[in-house]
């Protein structure tokens, strides 16, 4: 949300105020509020977060997104993604009357939980910024308005374009890892419509992991689904026993893109492997069905959570053949500029304008 936030910063018709919650908060997580306050924003913190149930979470954030709502003038608010935790902001917000800004919704992850409370939040929300034509057309068939739904981009695309990344020298000293051989980042997380399979699926990409001796490994941990404790546990362990494998909380987000930008495979089954790594042309190799239902680069490489398949994945890689299809691909989630774009669009909409929270169903036409 970077490049809009600091747009949104800098308008003269607006006031800001970023809002961190969840793992921002947490230590175990990586801190990352101490990236967000790097920017001078004007930031609140609400604590979600006292344990890993995922119920407990969510019965915390819309009591005290509820709360804080009430304690300040809030007009309207601007929330991305899927998240559960991002699905309870957007009830405090209903229950509030405060008109919602949704970014990235009309997306599909057959494998994830975010499915329904991605398009229960559109439901929610006043206006869509979608990130492709499909994903605005797919909010326009849930019923809503296509005056309010529009197709700017995806943002994480514009932070890869714009980002001054670190020389390959200094991320290596930053990391205290030797990233002159051949390098992977990998994020894995819980495939969570597919409960108790973390730990098994985790276990067929270390094997994969444990074959490749020459390769250097980066390890993302895992966010706060349900399994992600277990998975990152493992990966502590698994990071002690394996000088080739080098596990962190969070390398927040300059460290992160300059990992990508010089290494030689992307491996996991996070978002940012199918919509911010083709910009980079490297190879993603997206393991399972986490992601299955996304738009994809022709540069993603999808496999079974089997050590085979992954191994398969690997060496297509490698082959010409692929090089020849990755230097032909275009990331489908990219325009010029989409945080200009949301902008104007959200000034347009809301700047000096009553708005109306009543919506009616846009309905699509159908031949009887």
């Amino acid at each position: 949300m970077r490049p809009l936030l600091l747009r949104l910063e800098k308008a003269e018709w607006c006031e800001l105020k970023v809002v961190a919650t969840g793992t921002h908060l947490l230590e175990k997580y990586g801190n990352t509020i101490n990236e967000i306050e790097r920017d001078n924003l004007s930031i609140d913190k609400v604590s979600i977060i006292e344990n890993d149930s995922t119920a407990d979470i969510m019965a915390n954030t819309v009591k005290r997104f509820d709360e804080y709502f009430n304690n300040h003038e809030i007009d309207v608010v601007l929330l991305l993604g899927d998240r559960y935790e991002i699905f309870e902001v957007a009830s405090a917000c209903v229950i509030n009357n405060l008109p919602i800004i949704h970014i990235a919704g009309g997306e599909t992850t057959e494998g994830a939980i975010d499915e329904v409370f991605r398009h229960s939040i559109t439901k929610m929300s006043y206006l869509h910024l979608a990130s492709t034509e499909v994903y605005k057309n797919r909010i326009i068939q849930l019923g809503e308005d296509p005056e309010r739904v529009f197709n700017t981009g995806a943002m994480g695309v514009e932070n890869v374009l714009n980002v001054k990344c670190l020389s390959k020298e200094e991320l290596s000293k930053e990391l205290d890892f030797d990233l002159d051989k051949e390098y992977a980042v990998v994020t894995f997380h819980p495939v969570t419509m597919e409960q108790g399979s973390e730990l098994s699926q985790l276990n067929e990409l270390l094997k994969v992991i444990e074959n490749h001796p020459e390769i250097n490994f980066i390890i993302t941990k895992s966010n706060v689904d349900k399994g992600g404790s277990l998975i990152n546990d493992k990966w502590d362990e698994f990071g002690k026993i394996h000088d080739n494998v080098k596990v962190f909380a969070s390398l927040g987000m300059l460290r992160y893109f300059s990992a990508i930008k010089y290494c030689s495979y992307v491996i996991g089954n996070s978002s940012s492997g199918i919509v911010e790594v083709p910009s980079f042309k490297v190879p993603t190799i997206n393991i399972g069905d986490r992601q299955m239902g996304r738009i994809q680069s022709t540069s993603i490489i999808n496999c079974k959570p089997v050590s085979e398949n992954i191994e398969r994945a690997l060496e297509y890689a490698k082959s010409e053949e692929y090089k020849n299809v990755l230097a032909k691909s275009h990331n489908p989630y990219e325009r010029e500029c989409p945080s200009r774009d949301m902008l104007e669009i959200i000034k347009d909409t809301f700047y000096g304008k009553r708005i109306n929270l009543k919506k009616s169903f846009y309905d699509l036409e159908f031949e009887e």
